[in-house]
């Protein structure tokens, strides 16, 4: 038998054999989309599916391959469609994946899903996708399913935050491609990171609203890095990456009784 937490290194007996005994499927949502000129277009994949796979080693889970494709990158916290090989998908049609995945999962015998988001911009779209999908379960005549959906970093405590910034943590918004997500993607595909590549054009300054088109003065760091990646290293990802697979292994735990 495939020793594997990824669901698609089984083969479907052996995924069979897993659901059989109420092991729960983790989900990424990612995206393909820049991370500034040191990190590549797949940071949103790597990420979710690094925090997934350890979280699933703790729970007794499997990862299902996650959504590569996510939800329009914005400005404000994406840097935004302009730039090349950023390839999204409308809100709409990122909602009917997630509901076409969890209505598959469930109608193969999957009743405990936790959609782990790795996007800023998916948050909303997977709310919907969730909803769909648990809509078209229940007419199916399959109510028991559950889902857990989250945002991976949001489980960080804080004193790690305080160790990490201690001259303030700027948000979640403007760590794009900056200090936090350096330092995981560090730690988990370091041959994909360009240290010497890290900008200093940063941080971004933009105004409380969003415009369209964007105005060349909208504040927008020109490499696409919303904050400061420099200090970034592999130890600092460790100490993110601990945080987040205790919490989140809790948090699942919790709530789907284990």
């Amino acid at each position: 038998m495939v020793d594997s937490v990824f669901l698609a290194e089984l083969s479907w007996r052996e995924f069979q054999e897993k659901i059989s005994a109420n092991a729960p499927v983790i989900l990424p949502l990612g995206a393909t989309e820049q991370h500034g000129p040191h990190l590549p277009l797949c940071v949103d994949v790597v990420l979710p599916t690094g925090v997934a796979a350890r979280v699933a080693s703790e729970v007794g889970g499997l990862v299902a391959p996650a959504i590569p494709y996510g939800y329009k990158s914005q400005p404000r916290s994406g840097g935004g469609q302009g730039f090349p090989g950023t390839t999204s998908l409308d809100a709409h049609t990122f909602a009917l994946v997630v509901r076409d995945v969890i209505r598959d999962l469930g109608a193969h015998g999957v009743r405990r899903i936790i959609v782990l988001n790795g996007h800023f911009e998916n948050s909303w779209p997977a709310v919907e996708g969730v909803d769909l999908g648990l809509r078209e379960l229940r007419r199916d005549g399959i109510a028991d399913m559950e889902v857990l959906r989250l945002e991976y970093w949001d489980f960080v405590t804080r004193p790690t935050l305080d160790k990490l910034f201690p001259d303030g943590f700027p948000g979640t918004e403007l760590e794009h491609a900056s200090l936090l997500e350096t330092s995981l993607m560090l730690l988990l595909r370091p041959d994909l990171v360009a240290m010497d590549k890290i900008p200093s054009d940063g941080p971004a300054k933009f105004p409380t609203y969003d415009m369209r088109p964007l105005p060349e003065n909208f504040g927008l760091p020109a490499s696409g890095v919303l904050a400061v990646a420099q200090g970034a290293s592999a130890e600092k990802g460790e100490w993110l990456m601990a945080d987040h697979v205790k919490l989140i292994s809790a948090a699942i735990r919790k709530e789907f009784r284990l």
